[in-house]
């Protein structure tokens, strides 16, 4: 009955908004920092208005950038940031005035809302195929230039403050300049990129900033949920590459993020961070912007399970690094969710209980409370849990590992069909990384 009043709910908005409008967009370089606020409208009836600053650092090159390339690598950011907002009652059309887009762009971004909007939908309780979700019209014949800028062989590292950006930061820092890309800086992030010697002058910062109308709505009871924000990342990155004059923009995610959350679905709580998004990105970019530049993430070739015995051995980072969701504002672990959980998991191979214990505060295998989150990163459950997380067939190695120290948490627990050597011996085939870039993962994995 839930899902039936969410489908009414949903068909309903569609009817009270006919379009949402991405109306205009100001970028402003202005003793080396770079402003940007996108303008949009919900039927002349709400306006939003989200910002994003990226201050001054010495690497920046935005005066020398023509304004033509700018207001381009601008436009695809608030394409991204739309989403957002246009899902709060997801009109069937999006009318965009900044630029012209071609056939191909919109179907491109079509495809983009609709499966990066997958959790939403199904949490939702949404049934809509991607030819109905939407329509994209343009309100413009100007065409978005292309971006020929030089590029250097610098490498782009978003740090999101997790293990698995850390392991990127440390095997490359030590063989190419690198230079730390932080979105909406926090204590995690912070700590994490000092571990590894970077002040906060050699990192890009990005500062975003939502329009509080959209939280407005959110409490109104308009439609809310999951946005694919690693897309947001994949643009802001582009423009931050060009910006700083990097060739290369060396992403975090693993082959594991291909797993769908929904067992039998496309329906993936992590797609913007899969080998399919990926792909689809680095087309686009090739093909509507510029060739040079290369978006790939270093980790593809590899499972969690690897970044986590590669993590096991940054005991520097232990400390302050964070995977914990719930508790990024506090920069806490709070011991509840599936993140806390399944990061505890992922590291038990490699770091004794006693030193998992100090790392979260607490013994997570000792916590029944916990057991219908295990549930579902075991796979006994029907959904895996909406977070990024590893693959059931990782956790359930992870678990026959322990043997008789599991603690009261996991009984009981299937068995795995592949042991943690096993999955340890992997390498995913599957991947973009450049020659030089996937002969030190090689060389790391002794492959």
């Amino acid at each position: 009955m839930k899902r039936e009043e969410n489908q009414r709910k949903f068909d309903a908005l569609r009817e009270d908004f006919q379009t949402f409008t991405f109306m205009s967009q100001e970028v402003e370089v202005e003793h080396g920092v770079l402003s940007m606020t996108f303008h949009f409208s919900l039927d002349e009836r709400y306006y939003f208005h989200p910002t994003l600053k990226f201050p001054a650092r010495p690497f920046y090159r935005w005066e020398s950038i023509p304004r033509d390339q700018l207001e381009s690598l601008a436009f695809h950011i608030g394409m991204v940031e739309l989403v957002s907002y246009w899902k709060a009652a997801c009109p069937k059309t999006v009318v965009v005035k900044p630029f012209d887009l071609k056939l191909c762009q919109k179907k491109w971004w079509r495809h983009l809302y609709y499966q990066g909007l997958g959790e939403f939908r199904y949490l939702n309780g949404i049934a809509c195929s991607e030819k109905d979700f939407l329509r994209i019209e343009s309100g413009t014949d100007r065409v978005a230039h292309r971006i020929s800028l030089p590029l250097e062989e610098k490498t782009l590292v978003p740090v999101g403050g997790g293990k698995d950006s850390v392991v990127t930061l440390e095997l490359l820092r030590h063989e190419m300049p690198v230079i730390p890309l932080i979105l909406n800086p926090r204590g995690a992030t912070l700590g994490c990129v000092h571990t590894a010697g970077y002040a906060d002058e050699g990192c890009a910062m990005v500062e975003r900033s939502l329009d509080p109308t959209l939280l407005q709505l959110n409490k109104e009871g308009f439609l809310n949920g999951h946005t694919p924000f690693s897309a947001l990342l994949a643009f802001v990155g582009l423009l931050v590459g060009f910006g700083s004059g990097s060739r290369y923009i060396a992403l975090s995610n693993e082959s594991s993020a291909n797993e769908s959350t929904v067992p039998g679905t496309d329906i993936n709580h992590q797609y913007s961070k899969s080998i399919a998004f990926e792909k689809d990105f680095r087309e686009y970019v090739s093909l509507h912007l510029n060739g040079e530049i290369q978006y790939f993430s270093f980790l593809r070739p590899l499972n969690e399970l690897q970044i986590a015995w590669l993590f096991s051995q940054c005991a520097a980072y232990h400390e302050v690094f964070r995977s914990c969701n719930a508790g990024s504002k506090t920069d806490s672990w709070c011991g509840k969710c599936p993140k806390c959980l399944f990061t505890w998991l992922i590291l038990s191979p490699f770091l004794s209980r006693e030193r998992l214990t100090t790392i979260f505060g607490k013994d997570l295998m000792s916590d029944v409370a916990l057991r219908p989150v295990f549930e579902e990163l075991n796979g006994t459950a029907a959904v895996k849990p909406f977070e990024c997380v590893g693959t059931v067939e990782e956790v359930r190695a992870c678990v026959d590992a322990m043997g008789d120290m599991t603690g009261s948490l996991v009984d009981p627990s299937p068995a795995g069909e592949a042991t943690v050597a096993t999955i340890l011996r992997r390498f995913n085939p599957e991947h973009f990384l450049p020659e030089a870039f996937e002969q030190i993962l090689k060389k790391q994995l002794h492959v």
